[in-house]
């Protein structure tokens, strides 16, 4: 059975991992008969918003103790990944991806990556273990593997972005995906267009079966 490592950046879009998008990959994942494990970084979240009015709230948290809530407790810190123990892995997106795992919604295609999160995509890059990435989380994958081709969906500024990056943008819709052959790497753009959560359910489950189908 294949066994799929899934990364989280919190709990909702605004500051950590778009809910629909991760609970969905994870729905996919077992759908299509295989097993997930979680992990998130143990580091501190860049801020905190309130899903209601999208202002900055005056508390802190966790990124790790967030993404539990999603995972119902069942979580680990991503300094203990291992790519041997995993055929593939899966980035959700929502802006804790440009915010907490890298920071790309600062410093757009000058960003930074978690050293956690840049482990993590290298050690599977180089045993040749698929990465799938959906809504804006392929800009990590642009960062850290450079001539990888990808898909944000149709966002100029961002297809930009990970063009200076090295990466080869290309334009999708709903549900569409770009497979990199190369580095084993499915994007997805979710979100990242107007979306329904029919249409992010598909697009989780053509990832997952792409991926399914490199391993």
């Amino acid at each position: 059975m294949q066994k799929i490592a899934v990364v989280l950046s919190g709990n909702g879009v605004f500051d950590g991992a778009e809910i629909h998008e991760a609970t969905l990959t994870l729905y996919a994942i077992a759908r299509q008969g295989a097993v997930y494990e979680i992990f998130a970084p143990d580091i501190p979240q860049h801020h905190v918003i309130n899903h209601i009015t999208g202002e900055e709230m005056d508390e802190t948290r966790n990124v790790l103790v967030e993404s539990a809530r999603i995972a119902r407790g069942k979580i680990r810190a991503l300094s203990e990944f291992s790519a041997r123990d995993f055929d593939a892995l899966i980035l959700p997106g929502g802006f804790g991806a440009a915010k907490n795992l890298s920071t790309f919604a600062f410093d757009g295609a000058a960003c930074r990556v978690n050293p956690d999160v840049e482990k993590a995509v290298k050690e599977m890059a180089s045993m040749g273990k698929p990465i799938g990435a959906l809504c804006i989380s392929p800009v990590i994958l642009a960062r850290i593997l450079g001539d990888v081709e990808l898909t944000i969906g149709q966002d100029a500024g961002t297809a930009e972005a990970i063009e200076k990056m090295g990466a080869t943008h290309t334009r999708t819709s709903h549900g569409e995906v770009v497979v990199d052959k190369k580095y084993k790497v499915v994007t997805t753009p979710c979100y990242m267009l107007d979306a329904r959560i029919d249409q992010i359910g598909e697009g989780a489950e053509n990832v997952v079966k792409a991926i399914l189908g490199l391993i």
